[in-house]
């Protein structure tokens, strides 16, 4: 089975530059799967139900989460929706609306898979959180019930040591570690010694020549005189799409992990 994980889709910019581009790699490489990154969708900041359904509908399979999943309210019950497959990070306390975990069926093989959140994420580092790896733990001997033939992780965090060591502490647990949150892809895509696909970053759809798809405009001052601006997204071209390719129908290992850039 071939798993296209697909890097933040950042805003307007990123939504279309999916629409342009997933088709014709989905056709090319064959791809049976497609999953995104969706925290930062809808103006750059979470998803709404109607981003939700527009990305459904152009062959994405599956959507994890990140720090601002929870933003907009409307996408509440279709978190809360086993059958939605769309997830929040499931180290959030157990109080917070939605799953941290689902499952999607399809080509008669059942992937696991999950969003955690690492400790470090920004301004929101002191937001309550559980231990992503212990989580991990709970979320995989849950999962024994289900018998799962692919398991995928997707970790969004900040720290690249924190990404590697959670890639090591799956690997030959899961089929895949993806890491994102930076927008910004790592040369790092390869599969650990016991067989699980990591890459501690994906990188982003969007706006090439901005700041993380933000106007470099809105966000310089802020480095200049510490200006508190606020965050305008870019729209200009040229734009980018960053997904890995993955090969698996295992799920404790991979058979091959590709990086897949387009710029235009």
């Amino acid at each position: 089975m071939k798993l296209l994980y697909v890097g933040d889709i950042m805003g307007e910019p990123g939504i279309e530059v999916v629409e342009q581009v997933l088709p014709e790699i989905v056709k090319a490489e064959s791809v049976d799967i497609v999953i995104a990154q969706a925290e930062n969708v809808s103006q750059g900041r979470g998803i709404t139900t109607a981003d939700y359904e527009r990305l459904k509908r152009l062959g994405i399979d599956g959507f994890s989460g990140g720090n601002w999943t929870m933003h907009h309210k409307e996408i509440y019950p279709i978190l809360n929706s086993p059958q939605e497959p769309i997830t929040r990070p499931a180290n959030y306390p157990s109080n917070v609306p939605g799953l941290g975990y689902k499952y999607i069926h399809k080509n008669d093989l059942k992937i696991l898979f999950v969003s955690l959140l690492g400790n470090i994420v920004g301004k929101d580092a002191e937001k309550p959180k559980d231990n992503p790896l212990t989580t991990i733990d709970k979320i995989l001997q849950e999962s024994k019930t289900e018998a799962p033939d692919v398991i995928v992780v997707n970790f969004h965090g900040d720290f690249s040591s924190e990404k590697v060591i959670i890639g090591h502490y799956l690997d030959g647990r899961v089929s895949a570690v993806v890491g994102d949150h930076w927008h910004v892809p790592t040369a790092d895509a390869r599969i650990l010694p016991k067989g699980t696909a990591h890459i501690s970053d994906v990188g982003m759809c969007g706006v090439l020549n901005a700041s993380l798809g933000v106007s470099l405009d809105s966000v310089l001052p802020r480095w200049i005189n510490n200006m508190q601006t606020r965050n305008i997204l870019e729209v200009a071209k040229p734009w980018q799409f960053n997904a890995v390719l993955i090969d698996t129908d295992n799920p404790t290992s991979a058979r091959s992990i590709k990086q897949i850039q387009k710029i235009f």
